[in-house]
Parts: structure tokens; C-alpha cells; sequence
């Protein structure tokens, strides 16, 4: 076991100092961040690269991120208190963003009620979860794969889920729209109704792998309506800015990606 203890500049991730946590894997040159729970690969990395490290998360702590190569540097902002996401509910925020886009409706002739529907004015709440029996991790395998043509390097992060990772690492991607304890209240919600994992992160976007996506237009629909909550612009910047629109391209999709303008 002592030849799987974690190298120091991963241990020092932990405030236990990775007591008791163990990696197999070959770790690329890179550096921690100080003051975060982050390490990051010196040069690119693939998707098999991420998936071996997910593969050891359960002994390791360490979630990994695709670090998309977009101009950014990650570990620039203070890490947030898992604290803090104790403080959200994701239904409670879904209820209120959406009251606060009807308000905007209201006030500005941009804003349009009609692209909301079947919804319109009343926040359906939050959708049903999904239902599938394929494994998340091996679904965010895939999904990491299927990013191989985006440059990215590899994240480690001390965290107990992927959403929390985006916590620890300082991330504040959606700031103009939501601080990050909230959206990962939603993150975290994701993950128990729909399997999904985060997977990639660049400086305002996430990529999500999905293992229990909706299958019927309906589902779809309730599910879109998350995803405006979170990411408006998701549907608002669309050729036909609509709920009904976007649904269709939920449905069987083991993939979510959000931008924030």
C-alpha cells in the first residue's frame, strides 16, 4: 500500500494531508494550487487519461476535471464553502431564478413568456429523475473521450463529487448569472436524479456527462426547464429560442454542456 500513497503535491490537497488515500495511476508533471484543492497537468491530456483517474477517485479523493484550454487559469479565484452550498436548495433556486426572469418579462419587451411554454409564468419545480440503468462513471468515461478535439489538461481535485470539486477549485464560471454554491446545489441534484458527472470545465462552461437522461418529449420539457434556470442563455441564444425546441435535443442525450455569456 505504501507505494500507492499519494505524492506530496497531491497529499497536500487534503487537510488530513491524504491520509489513507491511495493512486495507482502514473501522475504527469504538474503543480498544486495554493490555497485550493487543485492540481494541474503540466501538458494536454486525453479522456483515457481522465477516466483512469476517475476510475481511482473512491480511493484516491481526487476528482479529475478536463481543464479546457481556453484562455483561462484555473486556481486564480478562492475557493468556496461546501458550507455554502448547505445554504441552497435546488428547488428553492429554481423557484426563485424563475420569478425573477418572469419579473424581467415584465419589464423588458425582449423578455418573451411564450418561449417558456408549456410553463410560462408558473416554475414547474424540479423534473422527475431519470430512468436508466447505465453506470455514470463508465457514461463519463465516454463523455471524456468524446472531448478529445478540445485542448484540456488535467485537473485533480480533493472532493467527495464532481459538483463539489467546482467548489473546492474555485471555479466562477456562471458569476455573472449565479455564484457557484448555488448552481452546484443544482449540480449536486443532477447527480442523484440523472447520473450525471461533471466533466469538463473551462472559464464559463461545464460539460456534463448524463447516464439517465429524459427519453420522452414531456420529461424533456421539465428538464429544459432546469437548464434555464441555470443557463438561460442555453436557449435564449437559439434560432428558435424556445423550451420546446431545446427540449427536443434532451431527449437520450447522455450530454449537457452550458456557456455562460
Amino acid at each position: 500500500m505504501d507505494d500507492m500513497r499519494l505524492p506530496p503535491e497531491l497529499a497536500v490537497l487534503f487537510l488530513d494531508g491524504g491520509a489513507d488515500r491511495a493512486l495507482a495511476t502514473p501522475l504527469p508533471e504538474g503543480m498544486s494550487t495554493r490555497g485550493l484543492q487543485l492540481w494541474v497537468s503540466a501538458s494536454l491530456t486525453t479522456g483515457q487519461q481522465w477516466a483512469a483517474f476517475r476510475a481511482e477517485h473512491h480511493r484516491s479523493g481526487l476528482w479529475p476535471l478536463l481543464l479546457l484550454d481556453d484562455g483561462w487559469e484555473p486556481g486564480q479565484d478562492a475557493p468556496w464553502s461546501l458550507g455554502e452550498v448547505g445554504l441552497h436548495d435546488a428547488g428553492a433556486f429554481m423557484a426563485a431564478m424563475w420569478a425573477e426572469w418572469v419579473a424581467e418579462d415584465d419589464d423588458d419587451p425582449d423578455y418573451d413568456l411564450e418561449d417558456l411554454e408549456p410553463f410560462g409564468r408558473e416554475c414547474p419545480g424540479l423534473a422527475p429523475k431519470g430512468d436508466s440503468a447505465a453506470d455514470p462513471g463508465r457514461v463519463a468515461d465516454w463523455y471524456a473521450g468524446e472531448l478529445d478535439d478540445r485542448r484540456s489538461y488535467l485537473g485533480l481535485v480533493a472532493a467527495r463529487r464532481g459538483a463539489e470539486a467546482l467548489c473546492a477549485m474555485g471555479w466562477n464560471g456562471a458569476i455573472n448569472y449565479h455564484e457557484t454554491p448555488a448552481l452546484v446545489s443544482m449540480l449536486l441534484s443532477w447527480e442523484e436524479r440523472f447520473g450525471a458527472r461533471v466533466v469538463a470545465a473551462g472559464p464559463d462552461t461545464l460539460h456534463l456527462s448524463v447516464s439517465a437522461p429524459p427519453e420522452t418529449l414531456d420529461h424533456a420539457l421539465h428538464v429544459a426547464a432546469e437548464h434555464f434556470v441555470v443557463c438561460m442563455d442555453n436557449i435564449q441564444q437559439r434560432t428558435t429560442p424556445t423550451l420546446k425546441d431545446y427540449a427536443a435535443d434532451l431527449v437520450g442525450s447522455n450530454s449537457w454542456a452550458f456557456w455562460w455569456d
